[in-house]
């Protein structure tokens, strides 16, 4: 293969598994909020406040993915 080709795989593959798993977490997180908010609806503005930071935080995960990817695309 000519590197290239390799480098341009290895960018889509550190995309695609950067962001697959934040996605998934993303969805975890919004759904065992949206839960815990619907078994005690008085307790939403604690529960909405860490579930947001972590929503921040599981992003930030395919953002450096990302970051990663450009360097293996611009860099090797």
């Amino acid at each position: 293969m000519e590197p290239a080709a390799v480098s341009s795989l290895a960018t889509a593959a550190a995309i695609a598994i950067g962001a697959i798993a934040p996605a998934l977490a993303i969805g975890m997180i919004g759904s065992k909020g949206l839960e815990a908010i619907g078994r005690n609806p008085e307790a939403a503005g604690k529960i909405s406040g860490p579930m947001i930071l972590a929503i921040a935080f599981a992003e930030a995960i395919s953002i450096y993915a990302l970051v990663i990817a450009l360097i293996i695309k611009f860099v090797a």
